[in-house]
């Protein structure tokens, strides 16, 4: 994959065409992966050069923001997912009011032909781009003969008898189906963030947690809730359980996103963790003491060791 300077500064000079998909590819998932799947083949087999379209921004927190999303993948995160894809290259265009105007015309001819060379399109079945969306598979043909390009079209990928859509893993995560998600995506659904100070509140009750920094901007995170998870930290691969939400057992805490990793008690303040979440667990629910907190907490635990190990059986 280009580096950073490329993408900004278009194609390297010997790149002469190229297969080319364009869209928010918000959450990489199985439909989009099947998009860039088949550009990937299709510029091996003509001997071409690969290339996603993609923004800086989801394109509502431009033209719409009050109805803009949560983002189910950072850029940073969906650079880090694209970067096993095997394409060729990878532009992150910033999304602005002057770009949100052009017309699918416009887009074609200044951004895929002009800029990335485009010499076939390969969109997914519902796909819509420029100026309201107004760029379908009827106009972007007829622009593919006037510009010499071909046009197709990728079907739908399935699963549960239904598109899979980044608006329904939206719905998904918000509700706590973290497993849902995870079939829709392709991989759980993640965050990541380092380990900040707490309160020390957990070691005191005998379950050490690490307080996880909460995502800046608009990083969509599931429902309040205990997950049971898995924790990526240095060059390890752990279980545990995340709580997620409100501490309504202690009166004034604020909410917090607190790891507790199984069979695990070491330092890790200031690294950097990526968590995934694999199944909720329970609400968050306030208990009269704290000796009840961990009873429950040992519960959670249990039920916790329970479900990691079906999943190794």
């Amino acid at each position: 994959m280009a580096d950073a300077a490329s993408w900004e500064s278009g194609l390297p000079s010997d790149v002469s065409g190229t297969i080319v998909t364009v869209g928010s590819f918000d959450g990489v998932h199985r439909g989009h992966v099947a998009v860039l799947d088949e550009i990937a083949r299709r510029a091996g087999e003509r001997d071409l050069h690969s290339v996603l379209v993609t923004f800086d921004r989801h394109p509502l927190t431009v033209v719409r923001p009050e109805l803009a999303p949560g983002l189910l993948t950072t850029p940073d995160e969906k650079k880090e997912i694209l970067s096993q894809s095997g394409l060729d290259y990878v532009a992150f265009l910033p999304f602005t009011r002057t770009l949100s105007r052009y017309s699918p015309k416009e887009f074609v001819a200044h951004v895929l032909k002009r800029r990335f060379r485009v010499s076939e399109l390969v969109i997914g079945y519902d796909h819509g781009f420029g100026r309201g969306r107004a760029g379908d598979i009827r106009l972007l043909r007829r622009l593919g003969r006037r510009w010499d390009f071909d046009v197709d079209v990728v079907p739908a990928v399935t699963c549960g008898g239904s598109p899979v859509s980044s608006t329904r893993i939206r719905a998904a995560v918000a509700n706590g189906e973290v497993e849902l998600a995870a079939r829709d995506l392709g991989r759980p659904y993640s965050f990541r963030g380092p380990v900040v100070t707490g309160l020390g509140r957990g070691r005191d009750l005998g379950f050490p947690t690490a307080n996880i920094e909460p995502p800046v901007g608009r990083k969509l995170l599931p429902k309040q809730g205990i997950y049971a998870v898995r924790a990526s930290l240095r060059t390890e691969i752990r279980s545990g359980l995340l709580h997620l939400g409100p501490r309504p057992t202690f009166a004034g805490s604020p909410p917090s996103i607190e790891l507790y990793i199984l069979d695990f008690d070491e330092d890790i303040y200031g690294e950097r963790v990526r968590v995934d979440f694999l199944r909720r667990l329970r609400d968050v629910r306030p208990f009269g003491t704290a000796a009840e907190l961990v009873e429950q907490m040992k519960l959670d635990r249990e039920m916790a060791r329970g479900y990691f190990a079906g999943l190794e059986g």
